[in-house]
């Protein structure tokens, strides 16, 4: 059975994920309570039902104030074995502030705080939510993603099979855009020749032929990439024997369309001939269209 959890801030796209979960299949559940956990679960597994075997549940402050029971029952499942997954979805705090003011949305804390402001909600909440931030399976910052891009990494998340028990995803991005705060390690790819101030180029992005073949034209880039490359290749086993689901691997340029884009490429392609369940997530690329 796959029985994913999802978790996370009130506005950091929680209900955007579990649509993109119910469009490949899984049968999902918003705003359980937390005293229903495990009972649910328990239900889903002895279920003789093949729709039960995909599950997705959202549980977060809306289910009650015992956040610390559910945290009880995450672990108790680790220890029992329990086949499941926790998602954490997560923004910055300004960002949060504005999707509450413009979808005119009460947070749901509203009424634990004294001034009874979006802030002062936002920051309690986080902490209540920390705890289970630091033991997610997977990390989303949804800052700097859209609803569409969202969808397509959640579905590349869960698509598919792990062949190795691990997914390797490649996130370009641009600096001058923030850094994004689910990466496990990032790769700064400024100190290479950039095709920005080639004039022919500058409208392209690294998914372009011309681009990508302007990028690896430099012996510079040839070289970064293979140091990055016989890091990961020694580092990921280890991550692997960790018992870690996710690595996201930040690659990073200027505005993340050109240098970052052809290198997430380049180390995806390497990963999956090496059998791993590899994907790219270019997060600022199409900043050049819109």
């Amino acid at each position: 059975m796959e029985f994913v959890i999802i978790t996370g801030l009130s506005g950091a796209g929680k209900t955007c994920a579990l649509h993109a979960l119910e469009d490949i299949g899984f049968y999902c559940v918003d705003n359980l309570p937390t005293g229903l956990l495990k009972t649910f679960y328990n239900l889903c597994e002895t279920s003789s039902s093949a729709s039960m075997k995909r599950v997705a549940v959202v549980i977060d402050v809306r289910g009650g104030n015992n956040l610390s029971n559910f945290y009880d029952d995450l672990t108790d499942f680790k220890k029992e074995h329990k086949a499941f997954s926790l998602m954490f979805l997560d923004a910055r705090e300004d960002v949060l502030v504005t999707r509450f003011k413009e979808t005119r949305r009460r947070h749901p804390l509203a009424d634990n705080v004294p001034d009874k402001s979006v802030e002062s909600a936002i920051a309690l909440e986080t902490t209540y939510l920390e705890p289970f931030k630091k033991v997610a399976d997977y990390s989303v910052d949804t800052t700097n993603v859209s609803v569409k891009l969202l969808k397509e990494r959640i579905t590349e998340i869960f698509s598919g099979r792990r062949e190795n028990g691990i997914l390797i995803t490649f996130m370009s991005f641009g600096f001058k855009h923030g850094l994004p705060s689910d990466c496990d390690t990032i790769f700064d790819t400024r100190c290479l020749p950039n095709p920005f101030y080639i004039a022919e180029l500058r409208d392209k992005t690294g998914l372009d032929k011309e681009v990508y073949d302007y990028v690896f034209s430099f012996d510079e880039t040839k070289e970064f990439v293979k140091r990055i490359i016989d890091f990961l290749d020694y580092s990921v086993p280890l991550y692997l024997k960790e018992g870690k689901s996710e690595l996201v691997v930040g690659i990073g340029c200027t505005g993340g369309q050109h240098r970052s884009v052809a290198i997430a490429e380049t180390l995806k392609k390497h990963f999956i001939e090496l059998g791993y369940n590899s994907s790219v997530f270019h997060r600022d690329s199409r900043k050049i269209t819109e």
